[in-house]
């Protein structure tokens, strides 16, 4: 018999070996674990290729694929390790004269102790369901692990009516892996094999959400600041609001004018609107431009511009000519630039 079993009969207990050999697959309970077959496949296209069901064109015949499973019973019954190491030939009974049905192949498990069968042992068998106008997927057996609904139609048989296998067949099987490994979904399901799993679709790297492929961007690492930034000599910081990411800053800054009015050279001077390029504050270390940036300032009444250099200085360089900033007013600037 090609399906095999892993419990014994000797000393060692068949629940001693049931219960500790598998301790270290998927968890579903202190003592049990997840049933499923053993994923992956020898050429890494198949998420699951074990218990793989292949039908022959023109006939009711398919086989099954070599493959590993574990099939859990109650806790204190165990899991039982399940392995197939041929190829295994099924054949499906012909299709009733007047409906359609829906059969389901599974992996059973058979331990007369528990079930009272007079058998002990593994098997792939079919469990044909009922013929109707609409049919039904008949009930997964007690103990087994369903792999797939085969549609029958009515009057199949060997020939030209055989079983369609391109459109029969329903997948059914999930996986299950040891602790801490990735969990993925049933091979007949379209899609990723988890969501958070990651491919390259011509140059294009994806994530698979768990119901679409998605171009993947990285997550937005973003940085705020609203301290750091100190005011200098007749102004005082008002606010400050600093924003950071991907390597690029942009922040926004108030600032007071505390002592003397502030007057700008007037037209028909040698450069109207200067003001001697008055340091007004500093920007803090981690936040400033690496090369000379410039920006616009206003204070609600006329408008110049401020020069911010990679130590961090801001300096306040033009304002409209003749134009006076008061005692009072808020100069408010603000600039984006690369760190």
């Amino acid at each position: 018999m090609p399906v095999r079993s892993g419990w014994l009969s000797d000393s060692q207990s068949r629940e001693d070996t049931r219960l500790v050999s598998l301790g270290a697959l998927t968890p579903t309970s202190p003592t049990a674990t997840r049933s499923g077959i053993l994923p992956g496949s020898p050429d890494g296209q198949s998420r699951i290729s074990g218990f793989t069901l292949t039908g022959t064109t023109g006939t009711m015949n398919a086989t099954v694929s070599p493959g590993r499973a574990v099939i859990q019973g109650t806790d204190a019954r165990g899991a039982y390790p399940v392995a197939l190491t041929e190829y295994l030939p099924l054949t499906f009974a012909n299709g009733d004269p007047q409906y359609s049905r829906i059969d389901l192949v599974v992996l059973r498990i058979y331990d007369d102790p528990y079930d009272g069968s007079a058998r002990t042992e593994a098997v792939v068998e079919i469990v044909p369901g009922t013929p109707a106008a609409t049919p039904a997927v008949p009930a997964a057996p007690g103990l087994s692990l369903p792999l797939y609904e085969v549609v029958v139609p009515a009057g199949a048989s060997t020939g030209t009516t055989a079983i369609p296998w391109t459109t029969a067949l329903t997948g059914r099987r999930n996986a299950t892996v040891a602790v801490g490994g990735i969990l993925p979904v049933t091979t007949d399901t379209a899609g990723g094999a988890y969501p958070g799993q990651y491919r390259d679709s011509s140059g294009v790297l994806q994530r698979w959400s768990g119901t679409a492929w998605t171009d993947y961007q990285p997550p937005v690492a973003v940085e705020t600041a609203t301290t750091g930034a100190i005011s200098t000599g007749n102004w005082t910081l008002t606010s400050y609001n600093a924003r950071r990411t991907r390597g690029v800053c942009s922040f926004t800054m108030a600032l007071t004018r505390t002592t003397a009015n502030l007057t700008a050279t007037a037209a028909g001077t040698t450069n109207p609107g200067n003001v001697n390029d008055e340091l007004i504050g500093t920007l803090p270390a981690g936040w400033r431009p690496t090369t000379d940036t410039y920006a616009v300032a206003t204070d609600g009444y006329a408008d110049g511009s401020v020069r911010l250099t990679p130590d961090g200085s801001v300096y306040l360089i033009t304002w409209a000519t003749s134009g006076v900033i008061q005692v009072g007013n808020s100069l408010r600037l603000s600039a984006c630039f690369v760190l």
